[in-house]
């Protein structure tokens, strides 16, 4: 079995002993058997159960990042992340139960959802390209975030969708991202304030100086 081959099982393994199993009673062992493998050859191309997830992340990305998009270059910003991630979830397809599986162990494992989250943000980012979106600096990162907690609400919908063709993802799909195109406009207008300022270009009013003439007058 060459390396690729092994990867590839033991990815497979895991995934089917999530859609039985929560991530917590998953031991490396039981992946390693599972998988048809020994220890050593499960230590030789993972480190730990987070990074057979990372791996199956990274994998999604790909086939997501592979397939033939050119016919939306022309479309709106908000049709073309649409179409992406509805690819996205069609990579998914196979893994209901699994994915199913690891949000529920999320919940109630803070450590495991943080490390989650980093990861599921990584591949946003990659997703945002995909979608001729910025990924880049502090605004990209906070809206690969953003999308990471859109991503999340649509996941659990289509995790218990049974439609053929998922009618209820997409109308959960399109709210999300309808909201977070008003989150993304409100977010570009938060960040453009400190460069206003140390631009000079706004000010903040200031309240007026009382006018010696007006206690004349009163006078």
């Amino acid at each position: 079995m060459t390396d690729g081959m092994k990867r590839q099982t033991i990815i497979d393994a895991l995934l089917t002993l999530l859609a039985s199993e929560p991530l917590e009673r998953v031991g490396l062992d039981d992946i390693a058997k599972a998988a048809g493998l020994s220890l050593a050859d499960l230590r030789g191309e993972f480190s730990s159960v987070v990074a057979i997830l990372a791996a199956h992340m990274k994998d999604i990305d790909q086939k997501v990042l592979s397939a033939d998009a050119s016919d939306m270059g022309e479309e709106p910003a908000r049709e073309r992340l649409f179409d992406v991630l509805m690819r996205r979830l069609d990579a998914h397809a196979g893994h209901k139960a699994a994915i199913r599986s690891l949000m529920r162990s999320t919940l109630c494992n803070p450590p495991l959802a943080l490390v989650m989250n980093g990861l599921a943000a990584r591949s946003m980012g990659w997703m945002m390209t995909a979608a001729g979106i910025s990924a880049a600096g502090p605004k990209g990162a906070l809206r690969a975030q953003a999308l990471t907690l859109m991503y999340v609400r649509v996941l659990s919908v289509w995790s218990n969708d049974e439609d053929p063709g998922l009618a209820r993802t997409m109308a959960a799909l399109d709210r999300e991202l309808a909201r977070a195109e008003r989150w993304s406009g409100f977010l570009d207008t938060m960040l453009a304030i400190p460069e206003r300022l140390q631009a000079g270009r706004w000010r903040p009013r200031r309240r007026r100086d009382p006018n010696p003439d007006d206690d004349i007058v009163a006078a």
